[in-house]
Formats: C-alpha cells, sequence, structure tokens
C-alpha cells in the first residue's frame, strides 16, 4: 500500500477505534451522530412491551387468517405464538428436527442445527405459514403448526446461504423471497455489509411448477419483501445502501427495475398495510460514519481487521446510539410519516413492523446476547394520535434548506479534506465526494 494511503488508514483506525470505545460522548462532541428526521414524531417509546421469556430475537410477525397472533420466530429456531386470552407465548414451529442441543436462547454457533426463523407469512387460502429460514431456506408448516417440511433449500444447484424474508401472491399461486447472500451467512451480517457484499438476490418460487427464478441479482444485502396491493410491482430492500428497489410485475413497465424510495437508514423488512402503504423498519438511521463506511469499501475490510469486538464495529455502524424509526411509504415512494423512540428509552431496534386494527405490532430483536431482553411490541394509531399525512423529503437536493444548511457533517468533511491535503492527498484522479465516498 502506498506510505500515504497507510497513514490515512492508520488515522482512520484510530479514530474509529476511538468512536468504539466511547461512542456516545464521542459521536457527540465530533457532530458524528445521525442527523434528526424532518417531522418525525416522536411515538414509539409510548409501545406497549410484550416480553418474549426464555427467547431472543423476535424477527419477523405475522397474524394467521382467523386474526389470530401475532407468530414469530426466535433466535433458537422456534416460531412462537402469541395467545391473547392468557397472555403468553406458545411454541408452534420449528424449522428443524434436530434440536437435542437447541437449548440455549442465543447461540450463533448452533443456528445452522437449529434454524433460524426470519421472515414469516401465511398464506391466507389454507392456513399455511410459510417460514424463511436464515440457514435451511423456506419452509411451511400447516395450520397445526409442528416441524416444518422443505419447500426450497437450493436455488441453480448450491444451497440459500441466507435466506431473510418473503411475500406471497396468492392470486398466481407465487412467492416471492430474498437471500441476502450467497457468501455470506446470517451470523456473519455484519461481513455482508462491512466487505461490500454485492451478491444478495429476490427469487420467485411458483407453487405449481416447483420453480424458482431469479428475479434480481447483484444486492447489496437483499433484505425485506412487500408484494404491491394490486400485485403490479414487488419491493425488496437493499440494506447496505439505504434504499428500496421495486421491479414491475405486470403492466407496461412489466421486467423494469427501479429506486423505489431512497431512506435514512438501513431498511430491514418491509410490509404493506390495508391501504396500501408501506411500513418500512429502520435497523438503524445512517449518519456520516455509516455513509462513509459503506461507500468505501476498503475502509469496511479495514475496519474487519481491527481489534473491535461485534458490538463496537455495529456501535459504528449505527451512529453510536441506537433508536427505533418507523418509515410509512405510499403507493408511490413518498414518505407519509416517520415515527421514532428518539432517546431509545423503550426500543432500540426493530425489524419489521405490522398494522392491524389500529395498532402498529412491532418486531423487537436484540443484537447480541449482551441484552437478554426480547420483546414484541404493539403501538395504538388511533386513540390519541391524530396524524396528518403529510409527506416529508428526506434528503432531498431540491430542499430550499439543503442548499444552505451547513450541519457538523460539512464540518466533518471539510476537516478531513484539510487533513488529506496537507499529508498530500489525495493524488491526481482521486476525488473525495461530498457524500463521503471516494472516487478513482
Amino acid at each position: 500500500m502506498n506510505p500515504k494511503l497507510r497513514l490515512i488508514a492508520g488515522v482512520l483506525a484510530v479514530v474509529a477505534a476511538v468512536l468504539a470505545v466511547n461512542p456516545p460522548d464521542y459521536w457527540k462532541l465530533l457532530g458524528l451522530g445521525v442527523p434528526p428526521i424532518p417531522g418525525s414524531i416522536d411515538l414509539l417509546h409510548t409501545a406497549e412491551v410484550i416480553p418474549v421469556p426464555g427467547a431472543l430475537g423476535p424477527e419477523s410477525l405475522a397474524f394467521d387468517p382467523t386474526g389470530d397472533g401475532p407468530y414469530t420466530g426466535v433466535a433458537d429456531g422456534r416460531v412462537l405464538k402469541w395467545d391473547r386470552n392468557d397472555r403468553r407465548w406458545t411454541d408452534f414451529a420449528v424449522t428443524t428436527s434436530q434440536r437435542k442441543e437447541c437449548v440455549r436462547p442465543f447461540a450463533p454457533e448452533m443456528e445452522h442445527v437449529c434454524g433460524r426463523p426470519l421472515g414469516l407469512k401465511f398464506d391466507k387460502k389454507n392456513g399455511d405459514l410459510y417460514i424463511a429460514d436464515a440457514y435451511l431456506g423456506l419452509q411451511v408448516v400447516g395450520p397445526a403448526g409442528g416441524l416444518a417440511s422443505q419447500v426450497v433449500r437450493e436455488v441453480e444447484g448450491q444451497p440459500l446461504r441466507f435466506t431473510n424474508d418473503m411475500d406471497i401472491d396468492e392470486h398466481k399461486d407465487v412467492i416471492y423471497f430474498t437471500d441476502s447472500s450467497t457468501i455470506f451467512q446470517r451470523r456473519q451480517f455484519m461481513s455482508s455489509v462491512l466487505n461490500g457484499d454485492r451478491t444478495g438476490r429476490l427469487l420467485k418460487y411458483d407453487k405449481s411448477s416447483k420453480e424458482v427464478t431469479v428475479l434480481l441479482r447483484g444486492l447489496a444485502f437483499a433484505n425485506g419483501v412487500a408484494l404491491s396491493k394490486d400485485r403490479s410491482f414487488v419491493l425488496v430492500a437493499e440494506t447496505t445502501t439505504c434504499r428500496i428497489l421495486r421491479i414491475w410485475l405486470d403492466g407496461p413497465n412489466a421486467g423494469n427495475t427501479d429506486v423505489f424510495a431512497e431512506l435514512p437508514g438501513f431498511p430491514d423488512n418491509i410490509r404493506r398495510n390495508s391501504n396500501g402503504e408501506f411500513w418500512v423498519a429502520l435497523h438503524a438511521k445512517s449518519g456520516f460514519v455509516s455513509k462513509f463506511i459503506t461507500s468505501n469499501t476498503w475502509v469496511g475490510k479495514l475496519m474487519l481487521k481491527l481489534p473491535l469486538g461485534f458490538k463496537r464495529l455495529h456501535s459504528l455502524l449505527v451512529g453510536g446510539k441506537a433508536h427505533a424509526t418507523a418509515v410509512k411509504l405510499s403507493e408511490n415512494g413518498e414518505v407519509l410519516q416517520v415515527l421514532e423512540d428518539c432517546e431509545g428509552k423503550t426500543i432500540k431496534f426493530i425489524s419489521e413492523l405490522e398494522e392491524k386494527d389500529g395498532e402498529l405490532w412491532i418486531g423487537f430483536p436484540s443484537i447480541s446476547n449482551t441484552n437478554n431482553r426480547a420483546a414484541a411490541a404493539a403501538v395504538n394509531l388511533s386513540n390519541g394520535h391524530n396524524f396528518e399525512v403529510v409527506p416529508i423529503v428526506v434528503g432531498s437536493s431540491n430542499s430550499s434548506n439543503a442548499a444552505s444548511a451547513v450541519g457538523p457533517e460539512s464540518f466533518v468533511f471539510d476537516a478531513l479534506r484539510s487533513l488529506y491535503r496537507s499529508i498530500g492527498w489525495p493524488p491526481n484522479g482521486i476525488s473525495i465526494n461530498t457524500g463521503g465516498s471516494i472516487s478513482l
């Protein structure tokens, strides 16, 4: 490596190490925290938290055709059902019979054995529950629960590496689902993001022919999936790039793909409500540091070589302070509402939002076994919260305020440029972009 590049790498390594040691203080001091979202509503701290005793990581939420539930998958490989009358969780299904050693709530080294249910979706015609198991592929279990059976385990002659989420077109008997990476598994998701992995795929499974078709390739951490109300398009979250892509299924644009929405954070699951709008759970908002890391893969790869554990690396990506953020999009991709727990009082990380009967049910997973609390949460959207739906433009270059605003990120970029110039870097042919990326 060029000596000057080594110096830059060293400076970045020191900054990363300092931020990771005591994130909350240093993020604020250096102005590197995630920026606020204009027009957001600090509501999610009012959520009713429903603990999941003896389990971690409730990821996806689904209600059966009769309205019972929700059902959720947890880190030890089980799918649980919420009994509203008794207010307790009961075992409903598992994705493998090899469960002799699946006794701990959180054991990443055993996930490939015990299974890890992520996306859940009911077929409303027959009550079957389809399960996207991160390690064991696409599975299905009947209305009575029990041991799920295999639907799709491999594609194009290779085992699915990281099955993530799905949606079902019950009219065409088709399931759209994601494989987040063909290289990394779920427990390596941080490596996938920091390496700039773009091997994610959106796939289609035809229940009649049992054929699997790859609809999109080269996705940067393919994640949540949602079909439009009229079934004319399907959405897929591309987590690393903080955007949602739309692939047209019918009409004059059939077969084309475009950007449906660019978001102020890392999208996880997407769920459509009865009005045809989409709720998107943001794993975390993005800020200067996360944009810089994800825009320059060499920086991410460097981070993985530093003596920083998972928790510190994750803290760098989420801006030092985790708090829940939910975004509601129109059927055209406009931002209608942003709901947050701005201080992270009740909810820090969320994976999914399911709107049902005036309530917003929230998947509330833990990120590591340092926090033995796992829960689902519910927010009442109609009781005392009469929101005016106003489109919120996030990060638009057309905003009159955006053109004149000089925030902490601008200051940091200027400081970095000054540092680079003082050591004679970047050399000719390399430029530093405003968004934090480096062009060669």
